[in-house]
């Protein structure tokens, strides 16, 4: 469905841009750092921002990160990532328990994940609503810090701990 932020790779509709939603960054920020960011966004996501022409994975990341990453085969590279970044953060990706990289990037190695109940209306390039997605979605916390912001962000779903 998505590339940066959901956003700048062709998907199966008429748009490229599926932004996150500025209540969800709202309900967990702020954050330092947003290094798959779409490059003409309405909102921020956090303080700093990589989009597609930075090529975040290749970027030094500092602080704590907001991560919708790349969807499809390149979520797994921006997970791994994301769970060896030592000030950790919270991803948001389609809940596809089922992979391989859920298995080894999130039940192994994340903190807790929130699986959100509705499906999330994603967001074009300006803004507008695009509508519900596709499949659940759930955020996902590596570290403390993200997991503290995930359990007080009254965002409606079930948060699991994962691991103490």
């Amino acid at each position: 469905m998505s590339f940066y932020n959901a956003a700048d790779v062709r998907s199966s509709s008429t748009t490229d841009v599926w932004l996150t939603p500025p209540e969800i960054v709202q309900a967990l920020g702020p954050f330092d750092l947003d290094p798959s960011a779409a490059c003409n966004r309405p909102w921020d996501t956090a303080r700093n921002h990589f989009c597609i022409h930075d090529d975040g994975l290749a970027q030094p990341w500092d602080g704590l990160v907001f991560l919708n990453p790349p969807y499809g085969r390149e979520t797994p590279k921006w997970l791994k990532r994301l769970s060896e970044h030592p000030q950790g953060g919270v991803a948001l990706t389609f809940a596809r328990t089922d992979t391989r990289w859920a298995h080894d990037l999130v039940f192994e190695k994340a903190t807790s994940v929130l699986f959100v109940r509705s499906r999330i209306s994603f967001r074009r390039a300006n803004g507008e609503a695009a509508g519900k997605a596709g499949a659940p979605s759930w955020l996902i916390a590596y570290g403390e810090e993200a997991h503290a912001r995930l359990a007080s962000s009254n965002i409606d779903g079930v948060l699991l701990r994962v691991r103490p």
